[in-house]
């Protein structure tokens, strides 16, 4: 009998959605019975209909709160109608409600993606670390995406299995100058602007209000920058609305390839990461990274293909920008290095390592 897996997500945008997409793609390919389990619109929906990946409704809010009751009593009747070999949950809502479900009566795969704990403060910063080691008694295995967020798990006494995230590089090619021109006329960008991008969810963890307070000083060293916001979220209205000259917010998008070809550097401010998809994506299609110096990231970037800069240092994230807008012989350079680099996270060897862990999980290994 083929295996039969089931994947959780409340995330349906971004870099959840993408990979719990390439995962679920990757196990139809062997033969495996595959379900997902999310909210019923986004990115994450259409791209399994464009994989012939069976889809079911799961409605579910980001934060958990009075709808968790109905959400849990939703996924229950979801497991008992797919009645799946291995439930596979992503990310801290999924982790929350599935675990509450299943309390370890199926073999369950739990992807915290960035742990929960890091964004919270105060007390329930140590409520989700409470939850996170007692929820721990029902998991088979717990897969972090990186070195770092393994390592960030283990300080509060929590063991997981490393799966690093990979990049499809049969999709994210580098981009040569022509590619640059071509995609710049096509999103109606001027041919010779500096141009700095920032690709994911506008929210707190992503940083891009930082990014939005130095940017200004950016522009004041070099004046014909101009820093695009791929991404949609909740802080986006907000930022928007204070958002100094010299910015321009292209909201969600559904195929961000054409954006890192048009591109001299992308931009990480992330107060914390498991291992960005967007950052890799930005290598393999030969752009620098300037990221702030969080575990995932310097897991990623090194100073021959970007920067690193001390997480929240204004001055140093002004700087490392400013260098590679006004010269772009420096970002060409980086930009070549990264995509050599990029090769060592291949997608395929990812979702190899996936399938032989959900396999041994289910007793088949």
């Amino acid at each position: 009998m083929p295996l039969s897996v089931l994947h959780v997500s409340m995330p349906v945008e971004a870099g959840v959605a993408a990979y719990v997409s390439a995962a679920a793609a990757d196990q139809v390919r062997r033969g495996w019975r595959v379900t997902v389990a999310a909210p019923p619109y986004g990115p994450l929906r259409d791209r399994l209909a464009a994989l012939g990946v069976t889809h079911l409704a799961w409605e579910a809010a980001r934060s958990p709160g009075l709808s968790t009751v109905g959400e849990a009593r939703a996924l229950r009747r979801i497991v008992r109608g797919v009645d799946p070999d291995v439930v596979h949950l992503h990310s801290a809502k999924a982790g929350l409600v599935g675990r509450l479900v299943l309390r370890g009566r199926r073999p369950t795969v739990y992807q915290p993606h960035g742990w929960s704990w890091l964004a919270c403060q105060g007390a329930m910063t140590r409520a989700a670390i409470a939850w996170e080691r007692m929820a721990a008694r029902w998991t088979a295995a717990v897969v972090c995406v990186g070195d770092g967020e393994a390592a960030a798990g283990r300080a509060h006494g929590l063991s997981a299995r490393v799966v690093r995230n990979g990049v499809d590089l049969a999709r994210f090619v580098p981009a040569d100058e022509d590619d640059r021109l071509r995609a710049r006329a096509a999103l109606g960008l001027p041919e010779h602007v500096r141009l700095a991008l920032c690709v994911g969810r506008v929210t707190r963890q992503k940083g891009q209000d930082t990014l939005l307070r130095a940017w200004p000083r950016v522009l004041g060293a070099c004046p014909d920058a101009l820093l695009v916001i791929v991404g949609d979220g909740e802080l986006r209205a907000g930022l928007e609305d204070e958002a100094a000259a010299g910015v321009l917010f292209a909201g969600a998008r559904s195929d961000v390839r054409p954006w890192y070809a048009a591109c001299d550097v992308v931009v990480m401010p992330s107060r914390w990461e498991g291992l960005p998809l967007t950052a890799l994506e930005a290598m393999a299609c030969a752009r620098p990274v300037v990221a702030f110096d969080v575990p995932g990231l310097r897991e990623v970037v090194s100073e021959e293909s970007g920067a690193l800069v001390t997480a929240g240092d204004l001055d140093g994230l002004t700087h490392a920008l400013a260098v590679r807008l006004l010269d772009p012989s420096l970002a060409w350079r980086e930009g070549q290095l990264a995509a050599l680099r990029s090769k060592e996270f291949d997608a395929g060897a990812t979702m190899e390592a996936l399938a032989r862990l959900t396999a041994e999980v289910a007793g088949q290994g």
